[in-house]
């Protein structure tokens, strides 16, 4: 199994803070979604292909995050989704956010794969080949 990481920059934007200028928590879980889309992305793979193409989904079956220090407003920070473990149907991506070299947040996010019924189905090949 391959390991397989990938890091974008993001900037906190003025709507994704609270009343108190901290990036509110919900928004880390949409950031690790951007990276880890961008992964597949960095490896030849669009998301959106996978569903018309290969009428398969990957939704989330679990997901945590350990907030070590907040974001404020106009921070910029880099986020980073590693692929780390995967089974018959599932895949498991740690993230990490930093920010001046500094490990603001940590988490992971555990997916499954379905077909457009539901039901859980083998990793496709072309994920397969790359990942692990």
């Amino acid at each position: 199994m391959k390991q397989i990481e990938h890091s974008i920059d993001i900037r906190v934007r003025y709507k994704e803070t609270d009343q108190m200028g901290v990036a509110y928590y919900s928004n880390y879980l949409v950031w690790f979604e951007i990276a880890r889309t961008e992964l597949f992305r960095a490896k030849g793979i669009v998301y959106k292909g996978l569903e018309k193409e290969e009428k398969v989904f990957l939704p989330v079956i679990e997901a945590y995050c350990r907030y070590k220090a907040p974001l404020r407003y106009d921070d910029l920070a880099v986020v980073t989704a590693v692929f780390k473990k995967s089974g018959p149907i599932k895949l498991h991506f740690d993230y990490e956010i930093k920010k001046d070299g500094k490990i603001i947040t940590t988490g992971y996010t555990k997916h499954v794969f379905i077909n457009e019924t539901g039901e859980p189905v083998a990793v496709p090949g072309k994920i397969e080949k790359l990942f692990i």
